[in-house]
């Protein structure tokens, strides 16, 4: 490989970490900032970021902060579109193997946005809109997301919210869903009872090191989602979580 051109992939992936980084502070950071997180000189931090906001993937903000910029909006769109499609033959395995619909949704910002669904084949079955988006206290995905996440930044999400109760059944207490949580690290999986919908329950997973935050879930009527049902249904969702996080290993290292 010529210098030149190994110069370019090292900036291009010093670049690429930047933005991860943004990613993880919050979508806004100083120079000064970046420089003590990844061990760059603020030179090198500076000609890249200049190259991003030309580019449009970064803005600077007024304040001389760097933010997230919004050409990553489409991007980041797409991919989500992309990483639903190739769920899909592992949904429509869950679907096959529980008789109930299977979805897949993220994390993003605030909210549980349903990225896939493969409907059950049931004439009474669940159906949510892909592309919805949700508040992640009252969903099974929502609370297998804020599992992984550090209580501090789970009581932060949730004072942004608020905890509006969907039905009678919803958590709407932080220290009642920071309770919840635990519970879901220690049994691997979460479960939605009645808490979203009335008579409708969910069970879900997250996808292990998954490029991005993801989790899948099943959903049915409360009377076929029973208790019984549950110790069934879980492993499967988990088995097909591991399919998939090695499906998705495979594409990001293809």
């Amino acid at each position: 490989m010529s210098s030149d051109r190994a110069g370019g992939v090292q900036s291009l992936e010093r670049a690429f970490d930047l933005l991860e980084r943004m990613a993880d502070a919050g979508g806004e950071v100083g120079l000064s900032e970046l420089s003590a997180s990844s061990g760059l000189p603020l030179p090198t931090i500076h000609r890249l970021m200049r190259t991003l906001v030309d580019c449009g993937y970064v803005r600077q903000q007024a304040n001389r902060r760097y933010a997230l910029g919004p050409r990553l909006i489409r991007l980041g769109e797409s991919a989500s579109r992309l990483l639903g499609t190739w769920a899909r033959p592992y949904l429509a395995e869950l679907v096959e193997a529980t008789g109930e619909t299977a979805n897949m949704a993220l994390l993003d910002g605030d909210e549980v946005v349903y990225v896939a669904q493969v409907p059950s084949r049931h004439s009474m079955r669940m159906f949510t809109e892909v592309g919805r988006r949700v508040l992640p206290h009252s969903t099974g995905v929502g609370k297998a997301l804020l599992a992984q996440v550090a209580p501090e930044e789970v009581r932060a999400l949730l004072a942004r919210t608020g905890m509006p109760a969907a039905t009678e059944r919803t958590i709407t207490e932080p220290d009642d869903f920071l309770a919840e949580l635990e519970r879901i690290r220690t049994l691997g999986y979460a479960v939605d009872d009645n808490e979203q919908e009335v008579g409708v329950r969910c069970l879900a997973v997250t996808v292990p090191d998954s490029p991005t935050a993801a989790a899948i879930s099943i959903s049915g009527p409360a009377g076929r989602v029973t208790e019984a049902a549950t110790d069934k249904i879980v492993p499967v969702l988990q088995d097909v979580a591991r399919q998939l996080s090695a499906a998705l290993a495979s594409n990001t290292s293809a």
